[in-house]
């Protein structure tokens, strides 16, 4: 067994991570001893002799990443509640007898609104969520949770916005594209979760027309860092988030299970990441 503490991310591919770099920089600021932070590319095939050479390798928790959430939630046999309402692990700890999944994903984007947005009242009414694919689960978990008063879902296949609200327990409606632009007039919050509006992908096409000035505006992509949803948010005065900050957030828990110390979300760490989205040199991310 190694005598040096290991964190693992665990995906297919890992490549392009930057978990690695939010963690070691607390590993270092913190003057954590003997602790380092890996990337870990694992094929689907080799995921649960990986899991099993966790103690062998001296790794004393992970991060998970696509495509593995739903399979270690599978291969594990102790969860925390999120984990469990959500069926998929983003965070694993050691608790000496046993591995424990644990999804720290809405807990990193509730974190964010109220770090950027603090004076704003996003859960005393209607809150519209765009796209129901993997992204929006813990999302739409930790607004129903927060207690929000309705949740109006949008996706392109109205069916799957309203399996996945049964599925979850989350009372809501599921509503159309065509539907959503008028569905906007009396939200407290509009948070996107799709991939529209992403570098390479296509535009997220959605007229702001009825959205209440008041109401918040936030986007889970951080690449580009404001989207023109935030944009055009931003520009008609309605107070906007980006994706970054949940990046940053939803790592804390985790940092603090594994090390006894609970990190801060600081300045310095989001330059550093965003040095990393934005390399001088103009080469890839």
């Amino acid at each position: 067994m190694s005598d040096l503490s290991r964190v693992w991310v665990l995906g297919w591919p890992v490549t392009h991570s930057r978990s690695p770099l939010i963690h070691n920089h607390w590993i270092k600021r913190l003057g954590i001893e003997n602790a380092v932070y890996e990337k870990h590319g694992v094929p689907p095939e080799e995921l649960t002799a990986t899991l099993s050479s966790f103690r062998d390798e001296g790794v004393i928790g992970a991060n998970v990443t696509v495509p593995h959430k739903e399979a270690v939630f599978a291969a594990l046999s102790h969860y925390d509640d999120a984990a469990r309402r959500l069926k998929a692990v983003n965070t694993i700890v050691d608790c000496g007898t046993h591995f424990e999944g644990r999804n720290t994903d809405g807990y990193g984007f509730m974190a964010n609104l109220k770090a950027e947005a603090p004076d704003v009242d996003f859960t005393s009414k209607p809150v519209m969520v765009l796209g129901a694919g993997g992204a929006a689960r813990a999302i739409l978990v930790a607004l129903a949770d927060a207690g929000v008063p309705e949740i109006r879902l949008v996706n392109r296949t109205v069916e799957k916005a309203a399996d996945l609200l049964t599925e979850l327990d989350v009372k809501g409606t599921a509503l159309s594209w065509d539907a959503a632009p008028a569905a906007l007039e009396d939200v407290g919050l509009l948070v996107n979760t799709s991939s529209l509006g992403m570098t390479g992908m296509d535009p997220l096409e959605l007229s702001l027309n009825k959205l209440d000035p008041s109401a918040l505006v936030t986007d889970i992509v951080y690449s580009p860092l404001e989207t023109d949803l935030l944009a055009r948010a931003r520009a008609r005065g309605n107070a906007t988030v980006d994706g970054l900050g949940m990046l940053l957030h939803q790592a804390v828990p985790g940092f603090e299970a594994w090390f006894g110390v609970r990190p801060q979300v600081t300045p310095e760490l989001r330059a550093l990441i965003l040095e990393d989205l934005n390399p001088k040199d103009g080469g890839e991310n």
